[in-house]
């Protein structure tokens, strides 16, 4: 006998338990051999593993079931695990625009041409150049590749790097040891990763290491292999950081590099490694270069014409140069 934490991904438990537990009660009938507990978005289940793999299946089977009808009744539960065709699986996935379902029952998918162009060229190409303005959704739409790559067991492991530079804020004088100094800057990564995975189960890959999250600086000297590697705010990386970065390429491992030139924190005196790379690599078989722009805009209204202003004027002024 063995025990198993099944983690609910892609659904609020209430639309799998039922009011008063009703349909997991129901579900349990199916799996007398097992001992199963619900609780929150964690099912623990002790017995054997064949019945327990069986449960895991039939309860994936029944979300996937879910995103499609929005619904699941007791006669739903007594039909899909009656049998084993469930010719509505393959229909349910229609549109291949969905990356992943997030908590919730949250629908992550690609929203704009480019975030599109993104997800299609990550399956021609191991190392991917995301530029363009704030609010495209480059980190976003990369970090959900990135999950459900892992979902998929093609990685076996995330993960997701800045640069610690400072952006008119001085890193020193912020309290708390290095990880508190730089977990303010990583905190897009953790909120994107929030989204798609149960707090808990995100708890437990960050405690394993299946999940990291560190500065680019802990990159330096490794080799890694198996893993789903983003570089975000790749603009503010000098040229050696970059190089550093990208030789740390593994076998069977995809790396995303997202940035914006416009938005270079760097000391003027330091020329940004982004810029760098994407002339010195443009062309090379297995590297893709994507340009997100203002019509990738997935924030309020206002940030499209906030870019559009700050680029007018960032205009003007080389002309006058």
């Amino acid at each position: 006998m063995i025990e198993k934490s099944i983690y609910l991904e892609g659904i609020d438990p209430l639309h799998l338990y039922g009011a008063n537990n009703v349909l997991i009660d129901k579900i349990k009938t199916f799996f007398p051999k097992l001992k199963i507990v619900a609780r929150g978005h964690e099912i623990i289940t002790i017995g054997d593993e064949k019945e327990i793999n069986s449960f895991e299946e039939r309860i994936n089977l029944l979300i996937s079931y879910f995103h499609k009808y929005n619904k699941i009744t007791i006669s739903d539960i007594e039909e899909l695990f009656s049998t084993t065709e469930t010719p509505w699986i393959s229909e349910s996935q229609t549109d291949n625009n969905i990356l992943l379902f997030g908590n919730h029952g949250k629908v992550i998918k690609a929203q704009s041409i480019n975030q599109e162009l993104l997800v299609k060229e990550y399956n021609n190409n191991d190392i991917l150049f995301a530029l363009g303005p704030a609010g495209t959704g480059k980190t976003y739409t990369a970090i959900a590749l990135a999950v459900r790559a892992l979902r998929n067991k093609e990685v076996k492991r995330i993960i997701l790097t800045r640069p610690a530079v400072e952006a008119g804020e001085n890193l020193g004088f912020l309290p708390g040891d290095l990880k508190e100094k730089l977990d303010p800057y990583l905190q897009p990564l953790y909120d994107a990763l929030r989204d798609m995975i149960p707090a808990k189960k995100l708890i437990d890959f960050l405690e394993d290491g299946t999940i990291e999250i560190a500065p680019l600086a802990f990159m330096r000297g490794r080799t890694l292999d198996n893993a789903f590697v983003i570089l975000d705010e790749g603009q503010n990386t000098t040229i050696n950081q970059m190089k550093m970065f990208l030789t740390r390429m593994g076998k069977n491992a995809k790396f995303i590099i997202t940035g914006d030139t416009t938005q270079i924190d760097l000391p003027r005196k330091n020329t940004s490694g982004l810029i760098r790379a994407i002339h010195l690599l443009d062309g090379i078989k297995g590297i893709g270069i994507i340009q997100f722009d203002v019509r990738d805009v997935v924030r309020h209204n206002l940030v499209k014409k906030i870019i559009e202003a700050y680029a007018k004027a960032e205009n003007i002024e080389e002309n006058k140069k």
